[in-house]
């Protein structure tokens, strides 16, 4: 897929979701708001952060006032990826007092959520500063959010793994064993998909010795121990073939993290750098015409 096509892919799928979620939340029969405040009526709202954090999710918050009006007007005193105080504005909204109140709730369950995932990132980022390694994402995402929590990830400073199945293979156990093996899992996707990058899980040092014979893409350490990641990186680094990128997995924390940085390995997947980020606290202030 050329990059103008997967653009609007992406952009359909951004339209698609904010549909979803206004009309989740039926904002086309807000009771409350359409009888207890005038058509007539215009105010400024501000878009405040309780505590600090990272902006993310600019894009789809703005989109959800502009699905209901679009001459609402958005101005954003951050972008997405800056840092932002506790007690700090991000963005102010001026127009129709319906339309802005209409839309606060999904504009800011956007905003919260992945301004969380950015957040937590930048946690995990600043816990391995100063050390050659990436801090990558997961395809643990929230159903439908992928795209926007893995720009989130981006936004928080790191590094986006496959976004889907068609990016990258994967070899993991339960298709190794389907497939009765690892060689021939790799063959079979280098005859069917060629040029395809392929990464394998592997479980312990014999089955990296194994994976490196393939001369595949990167290898994936599964819960390794510290020691064997040790022992896993010196293999990698020794051999005379091609040399895999060594992405280290399972069970990481911010604690551990820094340790696992240090050990020689290039990437390392945390998947609760989507599935579970906590959101920030976001808030909405009208402040009249």
């Amino acid at each position: 897929m050329n990059e103008d096509a997967e653009k609007e892919r992406i952009d359909f799928m951004l339209q698609s979701l904010i549909g979803r979620a206004l009309d989740e939340d039926r904002v086309d029969r807000d009771v409350t708001t359409l009888s207890s405040v005038p058509e007539s009526s215009r105010s400024r709202a501000t878009v405040l952060f309780r505590s600090a954090g990272i902006l993310a999710g600019t894009i789809p918050c703005e989109g959800s006032f502009h699905a209901i009006d679009r001459s609402l007007i958005v101005r954003w005193m951050k972008r997405d990826g800056e840092s932002v105080g506790a007690k700090e504005s991000v963005a102010t909204i001026e127009g129709s007092t319906r339309s802005i109140l209409r839309g606060e709730r999904t504009a800011l369950n956007f905003l919260m959520q992945l301004s969380g995932v950015a957040t937590l990132t930048g946690r995990f980022v600043e816990a391995v500063r100063g050390k050659s390694v990436e801090i990558l994402d997961t395809r643990k995402t929230t159903p439908g959010f992928r795209v926007l929590e893995k720009r989130a990830v981006v936004a928080g400073g790191g590094v986006n793994h496959r976004s889907d199945l068609a990016e990258m293979a994967l070899l993991k156990e339960n298709h190794i064993a389907a497939a009765g093996g690892i060689d021939r899992a790799v063959r079979g996707i280098r005859e069917r998909f060629p040029g395809v990058p392929i990464e394998v899980e592997v479980e312990t040092i014999d089955q990296l010795r194994q994976v490196l014979a393939l001369e595949v893409n990167r290898v994936m350490l599964d819960n390794f121990s510290d020691e064997d990641t040790r022992r896993a990186v010196a293999l990698v680094r020794s051999t005379e073939i091609r040399k895999p990128y060594v992405e280290a997995s399972g069970g990481m924390t911010l604690e551990r993290v820094s340790v696992v940085a240090s050990l020689g390995v290039d990437g390392i997947s945390i998947g609760s750098l989507t599935h579970s980020a906590p959101a920030c606290d976001v808030s909405l202030l009208l402040e009249g015409p």
